[in-house]
């Protein structure tokens, strides 16, 4: 019986956090989004960055998404969006990538629905007054932790809650990151839909050194063109949830 229980408790907790879609999710899956729908025609991957701006690493990233010819879409932290960091949000959005909306803290799973409804929209608010544009309707809750009334919320405000393909992100088994070893693991591993995950910052430390987020750019985006891979962005596939 303890197993059984520890078993229950278990289950419970890892349907709350990154990367397990399938207790929250099981019978609403429009809710949420942690692949897309093979494309049918060429291969397609979605190249998303979190935890930025980042005023020391997210304008090298920039510079690799544009020297590859790659468009991405880029999960800011509203806390991270200073007047020092405004002008990198306003290049982001001006050389056509997608902005969305994430978050620092796991708190927000905690949050009455009307309150996270209000604290997306005030996020949104903010880059819009940067942009002159609306970030697109998508929400990545830090470390994909994520609650009902985190739903509630996100439905509330118009938001779908956006996650990442299993296994397509730039955690290294404890090693320092690498651009090398992440674009060859990532590149091996991609598939049509897949959503990858990529650090440009840090949900505690706004300049956080990031440089592996630019190097596995420049390596990885080549590989993936060699296989037929094309880029693509989250946010039309977020508007069409949210609409």
């Amino acid at each position: 019986m303890a197993v059984l229980i520890a078993l229950a408790f278990g289950v419970a907790a890892l349907a709350h956090m990154a990367p397990f879609p399938f207790l929250l999710e099981a019978f609403r899956p429009e809710r949420s989004l942690w692949r897309m729908p093979r494309s049918g025609g060429s291969p397609a991957v979605y190249l998303t960055f979190d935890d930025g701006p980042n005023p020391e690493w997210t304008p090298a990233l920039l510079d690799a998404l544009r020297d590859v010819d790659a468009r991405a879409t880029f999960f800011l932290i509203d806390r991270h969006i200073t007047d020092e960091t405004a002008p990198i949000v306003k290049r982001i959005a001006d050389e056509g990538h997608s902005i969305a909306l994430h978050s620092h803290t796991r708190q927000l799973m905690l949050q009455r629905p009307e309150e996270l409804a209000a604290t997306l929209q005030s996020a949104a608010a903010r880059i819009a007054a940067i942009t002159s544009q609306p970030p697109c309707p998508l929400f990545r809750p830090h470390a994909g932790w994520r609650s009902g009334s985190m739903y509630a919320g996100l439905s509330m405000g118009g938001y779908r809650l956006a996650g990442w393909t299993w296994g397509m992100w730039d955690f290294d088994w404890g090693r320092a990151r690498r651009g090398d070893r992440l674009a060859a693991r990532l590149a091996r591993k991609a598939s049509d839909g897949d959503i990858i995950v990529i650090h440009d910052g840090h949900h505690v430390n706004p300049r956080a050194e990031r440089r592996h987020a630019a190097d596995t750019v420049r390596l990885l985006a080549p590989a993936l063109r060699g296989r037929g891979f094309v880029f693509k962005g989250l946010c039309e596939a977020g508007r069409v949830a949210a609409d």
